[in-house]
């Protein structure tokens, strides 16, 4: 059985998921590397990273460098003496941090890789309709997720399912696979396998303004599909226009009812409770939705306050 230390390094609560788990059982992790604190809020006070708030309350060593080859930082590292390293939605690391610990660097990727390399796995396998994704353990190599694979777990996508909830279940089973495979190190029983190099696979690229915007000339499953996928971060959004005027939409929730709507695509109809709009094969039902400088409210509720004009239309 090998004496492992481990540093561990990642930035967002599902990161703190797998720390947690890892200390819960007695893992020796000897320090955490995350990202630096960043302004945050209206008064724009520097906000810690969800990791190191965790690490700080268990008095586990945190460093959080800006330049990840900078000679300091090396230094800092080296002197903890690991064996291993831990990576979990973290940036990706250069070679000379990466090849540093005698048992190497692995990473929890929230996908079944070769499947959704990238940045925003979990988003994607919804955005796309899967029904089923998972999560992965893999030795890190110079390109991005592309490691000899250690660990696989399959995880079922349900029907309405929203990355919110897929992300807390895939964070609980990725932190019984990073065990698993911190265990497997420890007692050398692990045996890779590697990706395949030829083969094209989807991809999970990171998720900007442009490719979270609802174009409703897509059919009502893929429109509904793109809202599960980035609610309740970052969320889908549109364009009200109505009275000559344009103001941005974030749709958090939505339905679907098949029909073939006579109204032109986007059109908005209301009644005192409800609101969807017309699509190419339906109506998309919106359950709850933001408008700007306003909160999250479901339909009813925006409806008391606020009326949509005759015309009104989602573009």
């Amino acid at each position: 059985m090998k004496d492992l230390r481990i540093i561990f390094m990642g930035t967002p609560g599902f990161a703190v998921g797998v720390l947690q788990h890892l200390v819960e059982h007695q893992k020796n992790v000897v320090a955490v590397i995350t990202a630096p604190d960043r302004p945050a809020g209206r008064g724009r006070k520097l906000q810690a990273s969800a990791v190191k708030e965790y690490a700080v309350s268990k008095e586990i060593p945190v460093l959080q460098p800006t330049n990840l080859k900078n000679d300091d930082f090396i230094t800092k590292l080296k002197a903890f003496d690991a064996n291993l390293q831990i990576v979990v939605a973290f940036r990706m690391l250069p070679k000379v941090v990466w090849q540093l610990p005698a048992y190497g660097t692995f990473n929890l990727h929230a996908s079944l890789l070769p499947q959704y390399r990238g940045a925003a796995p979990i988003n994607w396998a919804i955005i796309n309709q899967e029904n089923k994704t998972g999560v992965t353990t893999f030795f890190i190599d110079e390109k991005i997720d592309t490691g000899e694979i250690i660990f696989k777990e399959e995880v079922a996508i349900a029907k309405r399912e929203t990355v919110g909830t897929l992300h807390d279940t895939l964070m609980n089973v990725g932190s019984e696979l990073v065990l698993k495979t911190v265990n497997g190190i420890a007692e050398g029983t692990i045996i890779t396998q590697e990706q395949p190099k030829t083969e094209t696979f989807k991809e999970a690229p990171k998720l900007t303004s442009e490719n979270t915007k609802i174009d409703w000339s897509q059919a009502i499953e893929k429109i509904d599909a793109l809202v599960r996928g980035l609610s309740p971060y970052p969320v889908a959004w549109c364009y009200l226009q109505q009275d000559d005027v344009q103001v941005k939409v974030k749709l958090y929730k939505t339905e679907i009812e098949f029909t073939q709507p006579p109204e032109t695509i986007g059109t908005i109809i209301t009644t005192k409770k409800t609101i969807k709009v017309a699509c190419t094969n339906g109506y998309l039902h919106l359950k709850e939705l933001q408008l700007p400088g306003k909160r999250k409210m479901d339909a009813a509720s925006l409806l008391n306050g606020f009326s949509f004009q005759d015309g009104a239309k989602l573009t």
